[in-house]
């Protein structure tokens, strides 16, 4: 399945809601760069879609996602009578397209909290009735105006995203290996200070380390170690940034108990030295 990941911030904008009803022979628009996303949710019949080479039929109780920057064309006419929700939104951010079973993460910077939002780019929601329920909502709020109407139509929207992304997370096995790789990087973000081994994860967390270990390069594409030491010289970058202690304190602060390997690390992942 081809999904669309979204690294946040900034959000997405929410612009406007519409429903729209064809009668059997006719068709969406056809359009180039439309410069917003466009999410549709199919409540009756079937839209025929296409976006550069993909192409879709989507079916009642089905999801669609076109990309701003793309050409989106009808591959044939509605056979029946079809109504869809459509919604538009903006967002300036980075995000791209991605078909493996999962992308692996980043490792955050310090003065960093990414989110990655994961959407379906066409899917079958299971929770379609809750999605249509708060479609009705928006699209009543859409005639509203003020700054009420305003903070409930960019709510809703968040928690349509919300919904959507819980779609990614309908596997058991791989829901337990993300949430493992997870709990495994809180900790170590909590205890970086401190002398973390393998063995010291395995007793924390009460998986054996091997499993531990291969969650985490399945989800980060590193080992817990090489997330610990990134992590670290990004708490280092930081200290260096804010604060005007020595070299040896800051490589003391953030876990590395000698001065001379801290500084040698630093310079092999960052490219120059800490001074």
């Amino acid at each position: 399945m081809n999904k669309i990941l979204f690294e946040l911030p900034p959000m997405p904008y929410y612009i406007t809601i519409g429903q729209t009803h064809y009668e059997p022979g006719q068709q969406h628009p056809n359009r180039r760069n439309l410069g917003v996303f466009d999410l549709l949710f199919v409540l009756q019949g079937a839209l025929f879609m296409g976006e550069d080479e993909k192409q879709w039929r989507v079916s009642q109780g089905q999801s669609l996602l076109l990309l701003p920057d793309r050409h989106h064309y009808t591959t044939a006419v509605c056979a029946e009578e079809t109504v869809f929700y459509w919604i538009h939104f903006e967002y300036n951010g980075a995000y791209r397209e991605y078909s493996e079973p999962r992308p692996s993460l980043p490792i955050r910077h310090a003065w960093a909290n990414p989110y990655y939002l994961k959407v379906p780019q066409h899917s079958t929601p299971r929770q379609f009735a809750s999605i249509v329920r708060l479609l009705e909502l928006m699209h009543e709020q859409a005639t509203v105006n003020g700054a009420t109407a305003y903070w409930k139509e960019q709510q809703r929207f968040m928690d349509l995203m919300q919904l959507l992304e819980e779609e990614e997370r309908d596997d058991s096995a791989t829901s337990s290996v993300v949430q493992l790789a997870e709990r495994t990087e809180a900790y170590l973000r909590r205890h970086y200070q401190q002398d973390l081994t393998n063995e010291t994860l395995a007793d924390s967390l009460h998986f054996h380390s091997n499993y531990i270990v291969r969650c985490m390069k399945e989800v980060y594409r590193c080992t817990p170690m090489e997330y610990l030491l990134q992590y670290r010289l990004e708490q280092a970058k930081l200290l260096l940034i804010k604060t005007e202690w020595p070299i040896a304190k800051v490589g003391e602060q953030v876990g590395f108990q000698y001065a001379p390997y801290f500084s040698s690390c630093f310079k092999r992942h960052v490219g120059m030295t800490p001074l």
